[in-house]
């Protein structure tokens, strides 16, 4: 088995070796342009890494992880669109440095570029990839459907999130390891449950990231303390804060999300302070502790090697150590 960073560069090589450099300049450039400004290349690297554990080569894998990453940062493309983002990790969004139409049909391209990468398999590998690709890519879009109607609903519920950031986070973690189960010609027991293994992992991941937003380290967080509480985001800590509210403090909740104070220091300190006086921030903990461990018990189902299951578990135990 290889390391975390040897398939990161193993990937980022095959990406560079495979950079489309077509006319037109303006539909192609502004995807190598979002495809070169960095990440952790988290989903690749699990198509690698994953086809490794079930017994197939990383080298076969590489094409379904070029299409995970191209289909990703496809959907980044449009999501900076529809937030009106200026920067993405640090530099200018793709329709900020060009402009909104060569941003949506760049990320078309990308869209259908994913698609093209499957061709590469054959016969049943082609057709289980392109089907679950198919759902998976489906469900990303419902995913931010779900998060775009909630920013204007006062009546979202907890397991309304839940199935949001399932949609929009956790099936890409979940669908990247079962390609490479696919791809390794694993079990079907085996695709099923590594598929549940980074479907619950993902769930872990983005629960952790709306606590970390509000409670995180600033120095190592990476990004904004308190940006989902300036954007009046209806987090998992904010549900669960009006869940267990009485009514004077819910009524002082909803009114601090309905402000967008020019200095937001204040807001996100009384904000913080509901979340921990109502229970939110411990809850949340525990939500994240409980979607973790569902995450390693259903590594007892896979036929692979206790050493193999131990690679998983460090993997999902160095996803979730981020300073919570």
């Amino acid at each position: 088995m290889n390391t975390i960073l040897n398939y990161q560069e193993y990937f980022l090589d095959y990406l560079s070796e495979n950079t489309i450099k077509k006319e037109p300049k303006n539909l192609y450039e502004p995807i190598s342009y979002i495809l070169t400004l960095g990440g952790k290349r988290l989903r690749p690297v699990l198509v690698l890494m994953t086809s490794e554990i079930f017994g197939g080569s990383y080298e076969k894998a590489l094409d379904a992880a070029l299409a995970i990453e191209v289909f990703h940062n496809f959907s980044l493309v449009h999501d900076d669109i529809m937030d009106d983002a200026p920067l993405r990790r640090g530099k200018e969004t793709v329709h900020e440095k060009w402009d909104i139409n060569t941003g949506i049909l760049s990320g078309d391209a990308m869209l259908i570029n994913a698609y093209q990468l499957f061709e590469n398999y054959e016969g049943d590998t082609f057709k289980q990839l392109a089907q679950l690709f198919t759902k998976t890519a489906i469900e990303v879009c419902e995913g931010q459907q779900y998060d775009i109607d909630f920013e204007t609903r006062d009546d979202v519920t907890i397991p309304e999130y839940l199935k949001m950031i399932e949609y929009k986070t956790a099936v890409l973690v979940a669908a990247a390891m079962q390609m490479g189960a696919i791809i390794a010609e694993a079990s079907n027991t085996c695709k099923s449950a590594i598929y549940d293994f980074g479907r619950l992992l993902g769930l872990a991941f983005q629960l952790q990231d709306d606590y970390l937003d509000a409670f995180g380290d600033p120095a190592t967080f990476g990004k904004q303390v308190g940006g989902d509480i300036i954007e009046n985001k209806k987090t998992f800590l904010y549900l669960k804060a009006i869940e267990n509210a009485d009514d004077n403090v819910k009524k002082q909740l909803e009114g601090l999300f309905s402000l967008n104070p020019e200095d937001p220091s204040e807001k996100i300190q009384t904000v913080k302070s509901i979340f921990e006086t109502t229970g939110a921030k411990e809850k949340t903990r525990i939500e994240i502790e409980k979607y973790t461990e569902k995450a390693f018990e259903v590594l007892n189902d896979l036929s692979i090697s206790q050493d193999k299951k131990k690679i998983l578990q460090a993997f999902g135990e160095q996803l979730m150590n981020r300073n919570v």
